[in-house]
């Protein structure tokens, strides 16, 4: 029969007092997130009831959200923060993958002189002016391209995505190339496959990235209808222009439209911004926990 130990008073002790720590950070990020939640869906009567610790609305209305979807210029915003995100992550995981991929080959012509390189870009980023003008020499100013192009590869993340490469067992990629495979289909294939946790981890860094995208979209992007979200919500609450939101309504009467509270649809502007990255981070946390051999062969 096998004996239980039992835990030192000692560790019991800090182990809860751990957990209660944790616990009151948790208290701490959920309560704003709760109180801007139970804000905008509060009956717009009775929001001023809404304090700064209220976690639940008072009465139910969904009027902010209905305002919101019939501004044109706040779902067109949306949409665009969505195109940014998805094309910009894809587009950055591939070609840093690429890059990862061929600077860990030990073969690679002048691998010693790109990493310096490399590491020369990462401590001296080009300047803004720069920058700026390379994007209007191509053609690129108020394009959505401008925003998603200016940094397709992030050096940090290349470099981490090549260290967890590199831990890819040699004979993997072999065995494979002896089989006929390229170079690109061992990518595809072998290497990508076994590095989910890695491009999972740094798919959600990209993707957080673009979809706060702000000052890049500032100076390049003019036209409103192609505005992301962030720059919306810099208008909406930053500079309290939020009578602009009600203009186009027609989904709600006079009398509903007059008794709308502007504290509350800048709640409901900063939920529709935070949102999706809360429900992503959830999906995409599965595979932090999953080693990075799962599948492979053991050496």
């Amino acid at each position: 029969m096998v004996k239980k130990v039992k835990t030192p008073a000692v560790e019991l002790f800090w182990r809860w007092l751990f957990t209660a720590l944790l616990l009151l950070v948790c208290v701490i990020v959920l309560v704003p997130m709760l109180n801007l939640l139970a804000l905008s869906l509060s009956n717009p009567a009775r929001v001023p009831e809404v304090r700064g610790l209220t976690v639940f609305p008072k009465g139910f209305s969904l009027i902010n959200y209905r305002v919101l979807a019939a501004n044109p210029l706040f779902v067109r915003s949306f949409l665009n923060s969505v195109f940014i995100t998805v094309v910009g992550t894809a587009l950055n995981l591939l070609v840093t993958s690429m890059a990862a991929f061929a600077l860990t080959r030990p073969k690679l012509p002048f691998r010693r002189f790109f990493m310096v390189l490399i590491i020369i870009v990462m401590i001296l980023e080009p300047a803004l002016v720069t920058e700026y003008l390379v994007i209007k020499k191509i053609g690129l100013m108020n394009s959505l391209w401008a925003v998603i192009l200016y940094k397709t590869v992030n050096v940090y993340y290349l470099i981490i995505l090549m260290r967890y490469f590199e831990e890819i067992p040699p004979s993997l990629i072999d065995a494979a190339q002896v089989d006929g495979a390229s170079n690109m289909t061992v990518l595809r294939k072998i290497v990508m496959p076994l590095a989910k946790p890695a491009l999972a981890t740094l798919g959600l860094f990209y993707g957080v990235f673009h979809w706060n995208e702000y000052f890049r979209a500032s100076i390049y992007l003019t036209d409103p209808m192609k505005y992301p979200l962030q720059l919306i919500l810099r208008q909406f609450v930053v500079l309290d222009d939020t009578a602009s939101l009600i203009g186009s309504g027609t989904l709600f009467s006079y009398d509903e439209a007059a008794r709308l509270s502007y504290d509350a649809l800048q709640a409901s502007t900063i939920i529709v911004a935070i949102l999706p990255v809360l429900i992503v981070y959830p999906l995409i946390l599965k595979y932090y926990a999953r080693g990075v051999m799962e599948g492979g062969v053991k050496e």
